[in-house]
């Protein structure tokens, strides 16, 4: 059975034959899930969870990344600074002339459709598999089986240093969805493109903040392996009972993220939840636990989550970069001193 658009896996305790797929995991479409009248149990969240937010902004800085083109020292110093101080209180900051084409950026958000309005079945036939990274995921069903976030996801890897001539996500797609998605994967392509040049500027900003070389991070991310993410929340009309995605740190060293203009992202700082302001023309940079080990703990990887819109569905795009998996992740030496011993390997 072919089911269209949105759909979210389960595995309810009594479903009919015909809503499993050949591995007897259940498929719901959340427009049917909607229609029930009752949140299913495997969806609703912990109150301890669910904490409302404060409805205030997180006062996160704006950062103009063409002082970095233009090389204008005070500026970037200044700059860093800014970085510097967010860093230390919560790891979240903005920039804007990023360098990202928007037609880029749209054109990546157009794409999503081209993969979470594929019929389930197709979905489910590129299906991350245990342990794996890539590959689509409906509410992470394949991995829990009670406080399911509200979302679809698909991901795929990036190596920074392939071939020149390598379209390893066009042959990616192509491989798991078909020939017929060849012009998504160009898409997602120059997007990975886009965004591993874009990481490696703002590594050299993160190690000026830090008083390192400011090529010291550039080096050790250059030939990194990275995870791209597409994300998908449809409405939902108990949205105050579940979550798109639950209170987490990213475990990767750098998180780039394009919200759409719908909202959601929340930051635990402070004590609080706060929202993170959608920005059309900026990107939301945040610290990951593993550049928190790089920075000796200096720099907070904060916990954060996304809410569900009871109206409309909600996008976004994220880079998740990653160090290649043969690194050793150790802060610099001159992080380390007497009074700040080493505090990871």
């Amino acid at each position: 059975m072919e089911l269209s658009a949105s759909t979210l896996v389960l595995y309810p305790a009594s479903q009919p034959e015909e809503a499993k797929d050949e591995n007897g995991v259940f498929v719901l479409e959340s427009n049917l899930l909607q229609k029930q009248g009752d949140m299913p149990k495997e969806f609703l969240w912990p109150s301890r969870d669910l904490v409302n937010t404060t409805q205030e902004e997180l006062k996160e800085p704006l950062l103009d990344l063409d002082i970095m083109k233009k090389g204008d020292k005070e500026a970037i110093a200044s700059a860093a600074e800014l970085v510097k101080t967010a860093c230390l209180k919560h790891g979240f900051f903005q920039v804007i002339n990023h360098g990202i084409d928007p037609d880029l950026i749209n054109a990546a958000y157009n794409e999503t459709d081209s993969i979470f309005k594929l019929p389930t079945s197709k979905k489910l036939s590129a299906k991350r598999k245990p342990g794996g990274v890539s590959g689509y995921s409906g509410a992470h069903a394949d991995r829990y089986s009670s406080k399911l976030p509200w979302k679809e996801t698909f991901s795929f890897l990036y190596k920074h240093q392939n071939n020149s001539n390598s379209l390893q996500v066009v042959d990616y797609f192509k491989s798991v969805l078909g020939e017929e998605l060849q012009h998504t994967g160009w898409v997602y392509q120059k997007y990975c493109e886009a965004m591993k040049e874009l990481s490696l500027v703002i590594m050299e900003l993160l190690a000026i903040s830090l008083g390192v070389d400011r090529l010291h991070y550039r080096r050790y991310f250059q030939d990194g392996n990275s995870i791209m993410r597409c994300n998908y929340y449809p409405p939902c009309n108990s949205s105050s009972l579940t979550l798109g995605t639950g209170p987490h740190t990213d475990p990767t060293s750098l998180t780039i993220l394009h919200q759409d203009q719908v909202g959601g992202l929340e930051v635990f700082a402070d004590n609080k939840w706060v929202a993170v302001r959608p920005r059309p023309e900026a990107l939301v940079i945040n610290i990951g636990d593993t550049f928190t080990a790089l920075s000796n703990g200096r720099y907070k990887s904060c916990l954060h989550r996304a809410l569900v819109n009871t109206y409309m569905e909600r996008r976004s795009l994220v880079f998740f970069v990653c160090p290649k998996e043969d690194k050793v992740v150790r802060p610099p030496d001159n992080l380390l001193s007497r009074n700040e011993p080493r505090q990871y390997p």
